[in-house]
Order: structure tokens, then sequence, then C-alpha cells
């Protein structure tokens, strides 16, 4: 029986080939990373449910969502569907207890996302992806903030200003140029802006006598508009942004680039996306300012500025094994304990069971066999030690790595694996 299409088997390491599965081992890394950096900038993790009211997403996307979505009539006749992305739930949940809360709140999650759609080089039916939000601040010293911990995000696996650039744009530069119009002409209805944004968001992918199509309906010049994305000059904010990311150190990993829009309606002022320099991939991650969103969730109870970016760890992983960034994922085991006498498995067991407790990854011979094939499994684990008890309750140890012997008595053997931190 095959797996669903779009979906994916995670495998622990070693995997024969790409069609095995996705590792575990490289998944857990990926998480590993999000968390250790989203720590260090005192961001908290959160969690919500993978099941919401189909409402909660067409109110923030509209009813052209449906068709993007895995959605469904429950057995209590509620209309529902997986989550296609966190901030709506995100959302919904700052409505609800933001009082709790001193502001800016700072959470991060990294939930499994769903979206039926045609698969992709890079995108799936499924996901998971580091969200990271900054709730309650409007200056763009909180844009800054949440753009350095992107970058050192994906430093922190390794990768360098040769490999990837962020790329800053404003919806608020865009709304101005929108609303000077070509020669004092500007369409004024919302929805023929929306309609502007979506052209400006499809420009690299879009044939240019397309584009002058659609712009010109709207009362642009493709001429115009290329001007206006070439010129890169940054507004008031995004030089704040740029200023504050040189403070850091951090300034060579972005480029002002009009060319971001960034498609989504909620977006309202700052946004921007991560790319491989090489352009070999999708988007690494995306995010930008949606200062109404939560305005809009608690049906105008509560309003909240509001950013954040998404991270999936579909195109992250690609790109890792693209740039050999990758560590090698091999099992970890400390200690093989032989049990080369059955009369002593249960002291054995013992010793096993207290290397254990001590925070040791500890393996041994689930039944009897004999030394020489019990040492082979203490190889093929990789283990790093293996120790024997002996019937005088003398523990003979050996170091695999570097083939070095010793003798301890059954008491010091705790002394020689000392425990782990945290244990």
């Amino acid at each position: 029986m095959e797996r669903l299409p779009g979906f994916r088997d995670f495998y622990p390491e070693p995997l024969p080939s790409r069609d095995a599965g996705w590792s575990f081992n490289a998944r857990q890394y990926i998480f590993n990373q999000w968390r250790e950096t989203a720590r260090r900038y005192s961001f908290h993790e959160y969690d919500g449910p993978p099941l919401e009211s189909l409402e909660l997403f067409t109110t923030k996307s509209g009813d052209e969502i449906v068709g993007q979505l895995y959605n469904f009539t429950d057995k209590g006749e509620r209309t529902v569907a997986l989550r296609p992305e966190m901030t709506p739930t995100l959302a919904r949940m700052v409505a609800a207890h933001e009082r709790n809360y001193k502001k800016p709140i700072k959470w991060f999650a990294i939930p499994q996302l769903f979206r039926y759609e045609r698969q992709q080089k890079g995108r799936l039916r499924e996901h998971f992806q580091f969200n990271a939000d900054l709730i309650g601040e409007t200056d763009p010293a909180a844009d800054a903030e949440l753009i350095a911990l992107l970058i050192d995000t994906l430093r922190s696996f390794g990768l360098t200003e040769q490999d990837f650039v962020l790329r800053l744009s404003s919806r608020n530069a865009w709304h101005e140029f929108y609303e000077g119009g070509r020669d004092g002409v500007s369409p004024s209805l919302e929805s023929a802006e929306y309609e502007f944004f979506q052209t400006i968001d499809k420009l690299e992918r879009t044939p240019p006598e397309e584009s002058e199509k659609k712009l010109s309906a709207l009362g642009f010049s493709l001429a115009d508009v290329n001007q206006f994305i070439e010129s890169g000059k940054p507004t008031t904010e995004l030089q704040r942004i740029l200023d504050n990311l040189a403070a850091r150190g951090l300034r060579e990993f972005v480029k002002v680039d009009y060319h971001v829009i960034r498609g989504l309606a909620y977006y309202t002022g700052v946004v921007f996306e991560a790319f491989d320099v090489k352009g070999e991939f999708r988007a690494i991650a995306g995010g930008g300012r949606y200062d109404n969103l939560v305005k809009l969730i608690s049906g105008g109870k509560v309003d909240l500025p509001a950013l954040g970016f998404g991270m999936g760890d579909v195109v992250l992983l690609e790109l890792l094994k693209a740039r050999g960034l990758l560590p090698k994922f091999d099992a970890v085991v400390d200690v093989f304990v032989l049990i080369e006498d059955e009369n002593i498995r249960p002291q054995s067991l013992k010793l096993a069971q207290d290397l254990r407790a001590a925070g040791h990854a500890v393996e041994y011979p689930l039944m009897p066999a004999k030394p020489g094939k019990q040492f082979k499994r203490a190889q093929e684990l990789k283990a790093t030690f293996t120790a024997r008890l002996g019937s005088d309750s003398q523990v003979w140890i050996k170091n695999l790595k570097t083939r070095e012997e010793k003798t301890v008595s059954l008491a010091e053997t705790l002394l020689y694996f000392p425990c782990k931190a945290g244990i």
C-alpha cells in the first residue's frame, strides 16, 4: 500500500536512497536549529490544533482558498479544515488571551501544514514550517528584530551571504506608487489595488507583454513599474531597518528589491523573502507586516499590530543537501553492554538500566548470542564503548574509537560514565 501523493514517510538514518523516504534525523536536526535560534532571540514556543473551523481561513483569505484546503463536514456538522498556515490560528489565540501577555509578544511554532494543490519542486501537500511572529509593536525595530532572527536561523545551518540573500520591500512604498498612478490617473477600487499587487508579485514569472497588458488596464505602464523597481531607493522605514541590521553586522545579507510584494492580501507594510543566491530553489522563507489580521479575526474586538515569517522544511532541506551542509546522522549508542555469561544477565541488565538512568544511550543483546556476534553488533551501531560485566563484579570497558581498554569495579562504572547534562 502506497502513501498518499504529496505526503512523506520519515525514516531513521541511514536511508538507502531518496526513494525510501525523508530522513527523520534531518527533520529533527532542522527543528533543533529552529528552536535553538528562536530561544536565543527570546521567542517562546506555542502550538494550536491542526484542525480548525473553515471560517477561520475564509475570513482571512476569502472563499477562494477553499479549493486549496483539505476541508470537510465533521460528525458534529461543523465545516472544518486541516490548517494550511499557522497565522490565522495565532491571531485567534492572541485575540483570545492577549491581556495575559506583556507586549510585544514574541512567539514561534513548528506546525505541520496541509494544502491540497499541485505538487512541484519544493512544494508538497504537507510540510513543516518554522513560524516566528512579533505582536504588539509598530516600530521598524520590530521588523529588524524579526529579520535578524530569520538571517541567524539560516546562518545556524552554515549558510552564508554566498548562499542566500534577503530581499526587502514595502507594501507601503507600492501603495504610494499606486496612489500616484500614471499621469495622475489612479484606479481607486481596493480590488483594483489588490490586482495591481498580484501583477507585481508575478512580474518575474510572467511574460512582459502579459504584464504590460494587465498594468495598462489599471492605468500603469510596465516601463514606469520597472523604473521604480530598478531605483531600489529605500523608504524611511526600510532605511531604519537597514541601519538596525548594519549595527548588528548583518547588512550584507539584505538588499532592497521592490520585485517582492508578497501576493497575500493581508500584508500591510514591510515584506521580505529569502532566496538562495544561485536561484536554484523557490523562496526559502517569506513574511512581513500584517497589522490588521488580529482585528479581522477577532471581529474588531482586539486591534494589535503584528509581523511574522514562515520557513518551510522542504526547500530548506533541499538547499542544505545541495550545499553539503547536512551533518552525518549516525545512530548514537554510548555503551553496548556485552553479555557473554548468561548466568549474570540480570546483573548486566541492571548495569544497562543504571547507565540509561544516568542519561546514556545503551544497547545490549536481547537474546543469548556469541561474543563475536555481539561485538559486531556494537560496531554496526557505532557504539562508543562496550562494557562487559564479569562474574567477579569487574567491568571490562573498551573505547571502540581509541581501542583503549580499562577494568573497573561495578561500583566505579558510573564514575567512568558520569551523568549526562540535564539528567
